[in-house]
């Protein structure tokens, strides 16, 4: 649920505010002046008041730029939020905390976690994230204690690297949970959706753990992806010749369908044009041969016949 709600207090157009605040100065300059010349008290203490309460006033001033707003406090009590662009005034006893609405990258380093079946890799991801709900970053976590500093709260650059170092920590944590449930790469007989080949399937439940993880604190994720993906370096080489091995298998497998076509291929063409009269020895020995010249990885030296096909 959204608990932000929009600021509905006095709020003044900057440079009315200005103007009647300067102006307000030279009345109060011009009663302390009457006040001195003319020894009124009265004068010299309005003026002085006049000139305290400007001054205050001064403090009331804000200009916000697109995409940011500001969390508007009144002695603790929550006021709502301010995200008006432009010169603004509002009451000086109100102390607006400045977030930033922009889109943040966040690349998070490869880590090294453990996929279904307990194989070290090593998983990277790059999200993109931004406020949505200005209270609850405010107030449902502890900004404060996560930027390690007392002016957490006043400085918007220490405020948003804190709200970063809470989405590093739970993409961490969002990612290694992702990562566990499924496999790496599947066997041939395994069907089965891997990290390797599961794409946008798994960057959308990624993106669904993030936003569960981090709705808490009123933070959007645009875009999460996995943009690093390996073994371990511990048994990367074991997978490497793992790999290859499958990679050979498949182009063997293949090599031998291709021979075993182009030969039934052969023969039929030799019966059917009755080039020459093989029988079942004559046709095993044919098949041996082609077998060996199709599916051999150097080239075969071919042997003349000049008399019988008897070997």
């Amino acid at each position: 649920m959204k608990l932000e709600v929009e600021f509905n207090g006095l709020i003044l157009n900057g440079f009315l505010a200005l103007f009647v605040i300067l102006t307000g100065l030279g009345i109060s300059a011009y009663w302390t002046y009457l006040g001195t010349i003319y020894s009124l008290g009265i004068s010299v203490a309005g003026g002085i008041l006049l000139f305290v309460a400007c001054l205050f006033c001064l403090g009331g001033f804000i200009r916000q730029e697109p995409n940011e707003a500001r969390v508007m406090m009144f002695f603790g009590s929550y006021e709502g939020t301010f995200k008006q662009v432009g010169f603004y005034w509002v009451n000086p006893f109100i102390n607006g905390k400045k977030l930033s609405l922009r889109a943040r990258n966040l690349d998070v380093e490869p880590i090294k976690v453990n996929d279904k079946q307990g194989n070290p890799i090593m998983i990277g991801l790059v999200l993109v994230w931004k406020l949505s709900d200005t209270y609850k970053a405010m107030f449902e976590i502890d900004a404060q204690t996560m930027a390690q500093t007392t002016q957490a709260h006043s400085n918007v650059n220490m405020i948003m690297r804190a709200f970063e170092n809470f989405v590093k920590i739970q993409s961490d944590a969002a990612l290694r949970q992702t990562a566990g449930q499924y496999a790496y790469d599947a066997n041939e007989s395994d069907d089965a959706l891997t990290l390797r080949g599961g794409g946008d399937e798994i960057n959308k439940q990624l993106e669904a753990k993030l936003d569960e993880r981090l709705a808490m604190a009123g933070i959007e994720i645009v875009e999460a992806r996995i943009n690093y993906l390996a073994y371990a370096p511990e048994i990367a080489a074991v997978m490497l010749r793992r790999q290859q091995a499958d990679a050979i298998i498949a182009a063997r497998e293949k090599i031998v369908e291709g021979a075993v076509s182009m030969v039934k291929m052969a023969i039929d063409k030799i019966t059917e044009n009755d080039v020459v009269e093989l029988d079942d020895d004559k046709k095993a020995a044919m098949v041996s041969n082609l077998m060996v010249v199709l599916c051999g990885e150097d080239n075969a030296q071919p042997v003349v016949n000049t008399g019988t096909l008897n070997m």
